[in-house]
């Protein structure tokens, strides 16, 4: 005997209800995404969004792997160790002209890299002295260039201290000798005296000056380099194809995160100091580096999409770059405006 017509209609109900609460799941389950960070103030947009738990929000797994440069960085994105890179967009441009897709949805920070003397270095720069001939004048005393240490070639911090020494200063090359770390390594050596003047940013800027008050900041970001693109969040171009939901929620997460840095640095303080903060400084530190001159946060990219070409012109005259490297494939402003519009 054949089940009433009704057991037929009951079991299609049932089966359908299932379906329809499979795909809600599927739509609701939160996307892992592999995030790389270098541990510096211009990415603290991420940590805060993070810590106020705005990425789950979102429908973001995140986890985090640190870095010491964006060079290094490029390596995991190119072979799939990570879908999101926050660090400098100089190392961006050398990604794409090895065919790595990755796309800039927003920037975090400008002009995050100023020029640090130690003090032995620091006196030659007293009473707005011409700043190639306190190099010249610093070199004919010693009897050495001096060493000045920053990230490796083809980062930001590298192309940023260039710029300002051969362009802005004019300094003499036998007079200043750069020398290419890791971010902790630059900070210790300059605490350490190994190195007479680094290029850094923050929080490392507060700490050295905390930690030894004849450290003297020479040059602001915006001397070293008008403009000067600092952070970014880059997305890998499968993952934001595959998740551009996800990627329009991580975007409109760091826009909050800028308001609350900009509105009340000493509540985003705290997520920053937990992610930053490695028992070595503290919460109070943190709040001041976040409200010193380099630290400027922007979530926009169309604010630096100028200053990036301007910066890559520059890295082609010293030879970092190749080629110039069109922007529009770089920068995807649109997850920024669907963001924003809402």
């Amino acid at each position: 005997m054949r089940p009433p017509l009704s057991v037929f209609r009951t079991l299609l109900t049932a089966a359908a209800g299932l379906i329809l609460a499979s795909a809600a799941t599927a739509q609701t389950a939160p996307v892992p995404v592999r995030i790389g960070v270098i541990p510096v103030v211009g990415a603290a947009p991420v940590f805060v969004a993070n810590g106020e738990g705005w990425l789950k929000e979102a429908g973001l797994a995140p986890t985090f792997t640190t870095f010491e440069s964006g060079p290094n960085m490029i390596q995991a994105l190119a072979s799939g160790t990570i879908d999101i890179y926050v660090a400098g967009i100089a190392p961006l441009a050398v990604a794409r002209t090895k065919n790595i897709d990755v796309r800039v949805v927003a920037a975090t920070a400008i002009e995050e890299m100023v020029f640090v003397a130690g003090p032995k270095l620091a006196p030659y720069f007293k009473d707005g002295a011409d700043k190639a001939e306190a190099f010249r004048a610093f070199h004919a005393k010693e009897g050495r260039a001096a060493r000045l240490a920053t990230q490796p070639p083809g980062s930001v911090p590298n192309t940023t201290l260039q710029h300002w020494l051969w362009q802005v200063v004019k300094a003499g090359r036998p007079d200043a000798d750069i020398v290419a770390m890791g971010i902790d390594a630059t900070q210790q050596a300059l605490l350490a005296g190994a190195v007479d003047g680094a290029s850094i940013r923050e929080p490392a800027l507060t700490i050295v000056q905390s930690r030894n008050p004849a450290m003297t900041l020479v040059a602001t970001g915006g001397e070293m380099f008008p403009d000067q693109p600092g952070t970014v969040v880059g997305v890998f171009g499968a993952f934001a194809d595959k998740n551009p939901q996800a990627v329009e929620g991580l975007v409109r997460a760091l826009v909050k995160a800028t308001d609350l840095l900009k509105r009340d640095p000493a509540r985003a303080a705290v997520p920053v100091e937990q992610a930053l903060g490695k028992g070595i400084t503290d919460v109070a530190t943190i709040q001041k580096a976040l409200t010193s001159p380099a630290a400027k946060f922007t979530t926009d990219p169309r604010a630096i999409i100028e200053a990036t070409k301007k910066m890559q012109a520059y890295q082609v005259s010293i030879g970092t770059l190749d080629r110039d490297i069109p922007v529009d494939g770089l920068f995807v402003p649109s997850f920024y405006e669907k963001a924003t519009a809402r």
